[in-house]
């Protein structure tokens, strides 16, 4: 017991875990749904009562969106620890912030109010979480984002189904199949005025938008300002704020030439489609009578309550003496072997409203104990007999709480373990950045005999001593006050033969007003067959900002011990979805065998390479510049300037993070076929230089993004639609000067593009397809585009409505009153002359009766 005494010790300075949902949809309607106030958050009553208002008037909206299919059931919000006790708050029961489905906190970047989905995983596959600022929850940006309820729609569409945005703000015009520059939209009915709004003195004036010479497309500075009111119903992924968007755009609508994040993403299929063949979907069936309006719990964050539970196998018995009161509390159960008993008592852990995290510490322990955690919400580990990989320190480390401020959780900077002979050295380094410093806790385990134990801080003064116990085989070191921010150095030399050493090393946040650097990682799922693969995803955030340039490192362990190693990237391609969002990325195929296996990641950032990237997540709502009204655009209050693409440098630092445990089935014995493609390229760029085109990518692998690919095969086309469609028909380009490198480099190739066969053609379209030496081959590229020669002239606006030019289309209820009335006095004007001609004509033929 001693072990797991000093375990338990460091348990209490490790809060870290993984995001995972409580929501359930049961007769259509979701349960379990969960908004999370953030501690940073002062308190304000207020926002309670805006998020039920939100909530409710979102169900019916969601309701009539999805075909009378969903709509929202009951909704739990949680409360800061900080806010003042009131009678209606109850103890949570398994929610916690790592589980939040909408988190309201201050805005990422100050006065950047931009309700986005934390969306990083495939088409159709579920995000993390919406972040939804006070401000915007208080409804202070409803003219900018429209209504909440119906933007809660609109990002819930992102976190449930995994659809995209049918806008693009790196590409929010093209040129489309007609010839003309249209805004980038889903459905082209919605419509509006291209222009550029310039503001001076308190004076603002709208001019056309110029076309650009090198992209013929509209300059940088032009926007789409939507008409104020319209008849078009699609789309809630484009605009919802517009009052007549009441659908998802469909197969029939739907805007497959634009290059919205949606196309991109979702290989042109339509919002509409993506829902439709969710599991959501078809597990459903229409509702006739409209739905209940949702049912709202308010949770407040009380103490922390955990038990550790030692079980052998027969012995589950003992958690069943653990339910009076146990709301929110959370049991660690460790076992390594089967027990028969579990599974009956799987139903009442659930309604008991503990949570059960789960170490296995072998390949036996009983399925239904997975069960019985994932339904609490607690957190799944594995740890081998492989002392070096410090899977049990780690596993007890990484159990969540996540109820706390992030100032107040421990975060793991160093985790490391090797066997070793008699008097050969561990050596090693850990840093001590200045986001960090508070309780910093080394702490030392062997399994023969004591090691000698060197520790020197960034001065090189060396510490003092470790405090030993013995009997559990381990040595700690609290370092008081604030570490100093550096380099620290630690070595221990073995003194037995074998021998297995570890080090681990945890801190705080130094400050409370300024958020530590954090780093989370996942598996994309927790059980696969094979041969379907897996991703592994880290995330490494100041605050909410992402980091990007750290080197990080995944490492995967099986029941076996055996250790795959990975590179994660955040380049944007292969299993990475979005370059520079902070997460790091790479597909995961080299399955050993079948059983659990466990995953590890490493980051480490160095001073001249690492920064935090002050762009806004690519999902993030669309801010409407102005609306157009009568003619005349209403503008908006602008965006804080701030430059999109602004890096700050960042300091150096290492962290370690755990991921969890994950189930592989199916893997077959002896050599695993080939069965893997290349990933498909997803950041294909052309430019243009008279008669040459130069394209670049980065280059897949020959299995997903690992090895090198056999050949590429280029077309191109003067149509995209044609190009997507029909890629094989396409003109192909000769690529055998062509030779591929290793995945992940970055590739260039340039050529002459000859003879199109489409007339007119503005533009020249290209796409890539890989293959391996297994003739496996990869999807077809994103399509990249470089112009031909400048479109006609912009059509100048008159002054009573400035027209759109060529990306107007559709039309709005005032366009159609003008229409109308317009119509009506030429029909009269033509009448009165009419009756005039023909009064005259009678006159001329009557006989004369007069003088």
């Amino acid at each position: 017991m001693g072990f797991f005494s000093s375990v338990l010790l460091l348990v209490l300075h490790l809060l870290q875990g993984s995001r995972t949902s409580l929501v359930q949809l049961n007769a259509n309607g979701y349960e379990g749904v969960l908004i999370a106030i953030d501690p940073a958050v002062p308190e304000d009553e207020t926002l309670i009562t805006e998020i039920k208002d939100m909530v409710t008037a979102a169900s019916t909206y969601l309701f009539e969106a999805t075909e009378k299919r969903f709509y929202f059931k009951n909704v739990s919000i949680l409360i800061p620890e900080s806010w003042k006790n009131i009678t209606q708050y109850k103890r949570p029961k398994q929610e916690s912030y790592k589980h939040a489905d909408v988190i309201v906190a201050p805005p990422t970047v100050p006065g950047r109010d931009e309700p986005y989905t934390k969306q990083f995983t495939k088409c159709g596959e579920k995000a993390e979480y919406i972040h939804f600022t006070p401000d915007f929850v208080l409804g202070k940006k409803q003219n900018e984002f429209g209504p909440s309820g119906r933007l809660f729609v609109h990002e819930w569409a992102h976190l449930r189904w995994g659809v995209f945005d049918e806008y693009n703000n790196d590409e929010p015009f093209y040129r489309a199949k007609s010839k003309k520059i249209e805004a980038t939209r889903c459905s082209t009915g919605i419509t509006g005025i291209n222009g550029v709004n310039k503001c001076q003195g308190g004076s603002c004036a709208t001019r056309p938008c110029r076309t650009d010479a090198n992209t013929k497309l509209y300059e940088k500075d032009c926007q789409f300002f939507p008409d104020k009111y319209q008849i078009e119903k699609t789309s809630i992924m484009f605009m919802q704020g517009i009052d007549s968007v009441a659908e998802f755009c469909n197969e029939k609508n739907h805007n497959r030439e634009a290059p919205s994040l949606q196309n991109k993403k979702c290989d042109s299929r339509s919002t509409w489609e993506v829902i439709s063949s969710s599991e959501d979907f078809n597990i459903t069936e229409v509702m006739v009578a409209p739905p209940p309006a949702p049912v709202f719990s308010l949770l407040k964050i009380s103490e922390r309550i955990v038990c550790l539970v030692l079980d052998k196998s027969g012995s589950m018995s003992v958690i069943r003496k653990l339910y009076s009161h146990t709301d929110g509390s959370e049991i660690v159960l460790l076992t390594d072997g089967e027990d028969n008993t579990a599974g009956a008592c799987v139903d009442e852990v659930k309604q008991s409203g503990a949570i059960i995290h789960f170490i296995a510490l072998g390949p036996s322990a009983d399925k239904a104990v997975i069960e019985m955690s994932t339904a609490t919400g607690g957190v799944h580990f594995y740890a081998t007999d492989e002392a070096e990989n410090n899977g049990l320190i780690d596993a007890f480390g990484a159990l969540a709480s996540g109820n706390t401020d992030i100032s107040q959780q421990s975060l793991q900077l160093e985790s490391k373990g090797l066997k070793l002979n008699s008097n050969e050295w561990l050596n090693g380094t850990v840093i001590i950045d200045s986001t960090v410093g508070k309780d910093t806790f080394f702490l030392v385990t062997w399994v023969q005999q004591r090691p000698d134990i060197s520790l020197l801080d960034p001065n090189g003064t060396l510490m003092g001593s470790f405090t030993v116990d013995a009997v559990s085989k381990m040595a700690h070191l609290s370092i008081p006050g604030t570490a100093k921010v550096g380099v620290w150095t630690y070595s221990l030399q073995a003194k037995a033969n074998p021998e297995t050493l570890t080090i681990t090393v945890n801190s705080r946040a130094a400050n409370s007003a300024v958020p530590p650097i954090t780093v989370n990682a996942k598996m994309n799922k927790d059980t696969s067959s094979f041969p379907s693969p897996m991703i592994v995803y880290a995330e490494i955030l100041q605050g909410y900002i992402p980091i990007l340039g750290a080197g990080v490192t995944a490492f995967i362990e099986s029941n076996t011990g055996k250790r795959e190693v990975l590179e994660l990237l955040d380049n944007g391609a292969g299993a990475d979805s979005i370059k520079n969002d902070g997460v790091y990325s790479r597909y995961f195929t080299a399955y050993s065998e079948n059983g659990r296996y466990s995953l590890k990641v490493r980051a480490l950032g160095g001073a001249s390479a690492v920064t935090r990237n002050l762009r806004h997540p690519l999902n993030r709502a669309a801010y409407i510049p102005g609306w157009v009204v009568n003619g005349k655009i209403e503008e908006n209050p602008p965006r804080p300037e701030i430059d999109e693409n602004t890096q700050t440098n960042l300091e150096s630092f290492t962290r370690t993070a755990i991921g969890g445990a994950f189930v592989v089935s199916n893997v077959p014995n002896g050599p695993l076929p080939d069965l893997y493609p290349p990933s498909q390229i997803t950041d294909l760029e052309a430019t243009s230089d008279e008669d040459e085109i130069r394209i670049t990518w980065t280059a897949p692998g020959d299995d997903f993004d690992v090895g090198t690919v056999e050949q590429y095969i280029i077309r191109i086309s003067g149509s995209l639609l044609d190009l997507r469609d029909n890629f094989d028909d396409a003109l192909q380009i000769n690529t055998s000067a062509l030779l591929p490198s290793e995945a992940n480099t970055k590739e260039s190739f340039a050529f002459k593009p000859g003879n199109l066969s489409e007339e007119n053609a503005t533009h020249i379209f290209i796409a890539i397809r890989s293959v391996d030496k297994s003739n496996l081959t990869s999807k077809v590229s994103n399509i990249a585009q470089v112009a031909l020669f400048t479109p006609e002239a912009d059509y100048t606006p008159d002054d009573s409505h400035p027209d759109p030019g060529p990306a107007k289309s559709g039309v709005s209820i005032s366009t159609l009153v003008l229409i109308v009335v317009g119509s009506v006095v030429i029909v009269s004007l033509i009448l009165s002359v009419t009756i005039c001609i023909l009064n005259k004509n009678r006159n001329t033929r009557r006989p004369r009766t007069g003088f």
